[in-house]
């Protein structure tokens, strides 16, 4: 019987390893995750409360949005009494600031520098001016219905959790790259309610993120995703953090696909930076959580190389096949199986690509293009990556157009 060889053994152990990672961070999490939540209970929660909030929203040129997200925010359903609207600008250079003054009758304040120092700093500078027992996080390009602040409340009553996120939404109508966008997204929220029910959930939706004042703890101002670092400094603290997916936000997608990676590219620079900051963000007193945050958070953005090994040792195994082992040393015919699925997936991902009229995005055209996004999604983590490696991601966010 003839041995593989140690090339081909190490090959094989490339392969697998990278399979392993790819599979488990897309499927294997998530259906654990599920299997040892459904032995749980779910919690239950006061809805009798009315705590004094303040919706704080951060906005730098914004002109094209602000005035729908004021009516919008006017519009929500809870004691005006006990509601503060505070909006906070940071080196706006539109109209921003001189729309938002017209609604101050209404209640609303305005917290405006012109200087520019990015989102945390403005967020850090506008909590001294927060009045409100609970703070809610939002964004100006996204909007709440009538009772999402109070389904957002709801877990509060439970003295344990410590802050709240609630569901992101993607309207409908934005083509392919919003229904992928909007699965994406229905995905995540699937595993943050499993994550809820086993305790904590270890992701949060910055636009929609509720928090206790007395957690917050005055971040660094470079921090590039502010929204894990607060919502990890509150489960530092011993806290749960809860999911509400009945309390939803919702928002357009990316104006281009292009727009979108941009956008991915900055957030995933932020995921190396928490990697980075691991040590200062894990609760270690917590195992389970830290399996949860590594398992969710810290290996999506190591997919990519990992899909970059899983070509390149399959590739090596079809040019110099083992002559032994079997399938699980990628002898033919199976290496040649798995890198033509391989190739199949990169070419329906070329093909989703292609420019479309918006009217000819059928939804068989539309479920094709969920591979372009999964690779655009992991090219923008690269990119980050190399962003990030090069300390060339600023703090500071740039606005993305949105349809």
């Amino acid at each position: 019987m003839v041995s593989p060889s140690t090339p081909s053994t190490l090959i094989a152990l490339l392969f697998w390893m990278a399979f392993v990672v790819i599979f488990y961070t897309y499927f294997g999490y998530p259906l654990l995750i599920w299997i040892i939540s459904s032995f749980i209970p779910k919690s239950e929660f006061s809805k009798h409360q009315t705590p004094y909030v303040t919706l704080l929203i951060a906005a730098y040129n914004e002109e094209t949005v602000i005035e729908d997200k004021l009516i919008n925010s006017l519009s929500i359903d809870y004691p005006k009494e006990k509601l503060q609207i505070l909006v906070i600008t940071d080196g706006t250079t539109d109209q921003t600031p001189a729309i938002v003054k017209k609604y101050a009758d209404l209640g609303i304040e305005l917290l405006h520098q012109p200087e520019r120092r990015g989102k945390m700093a403005a967020i850090n500078r506008a909590m001294a001016h927060a009045r409100g027992e609970i703070i809610v996080f939002s964004d100006a390009n996204n909007y709440y219905q009538p009772d999402t602040l109070k389904k957002l409340i709801t877990p509060f009553s439970n003295l344990e959790v410590g802050a709240v996120s609630g569901a992101k939404v993607i309207d409908r109508g934005d083509g392919a790259l919003g229904a992928s966008e909007g699965l994406y997204w229905k995905y995540e929220s699937f595993i943050k309610q499993q994550e809820s029910r086993l305790g904590s959930c270890t992701s949060v939706s910055g636009e929609i993120l509720a928090i206790r004042k007395n957690t917050y703890n005055t971040p660094p101002d470079n921090i590039i995703n502010d929204d894990f670092y607060i919502a990890m400094q509150v489960i530092r603290q011993g806290h749960r953090l809860a999911y509400v997916p009945e309390a939803k936000s919702s928002e357009r997608v990316s104006l281009t696909a292009k727009d979108e990676i941009i956008r991915r590219t900055r957030i995933n620079a932020g995921r190396y930076q928490a990697i980075a900051m691991a040590g200062h963000l894990l609760p270690f007193n917590r195992p389970i959580l830290v399996w949860q945050i590594i398992s969710h958070k810290f290996l999506r953005p190591l997919v990519p190389f990992c899909m970059i090994v899983l070509v390149i040792s399959n590739l090596t195994a079809v040019l110099y096949p083992p002559k032994a082992g079997g399938a699980i040393y990628l002898q033919p015919p199976f290496g040649v199986f798995m890198l033509g699925l391989q190739m199949l997936f990169y070419i329906l991902a070329w093909i989703g690509a292609r420019p479309l009229k918006q009217e000819n995005q059928s939804k068989l055209i539309r479920l094709l293009y969920l591979p372009t996004f999964l690779t655009n999604s992991n090219i923008a983590a690269l990119y980050g990556f190399f962003q990030y490696l090069r300390g060339q991601q600023s703090h500071i966010w740039e606005r993305i157009q949105r349809r």
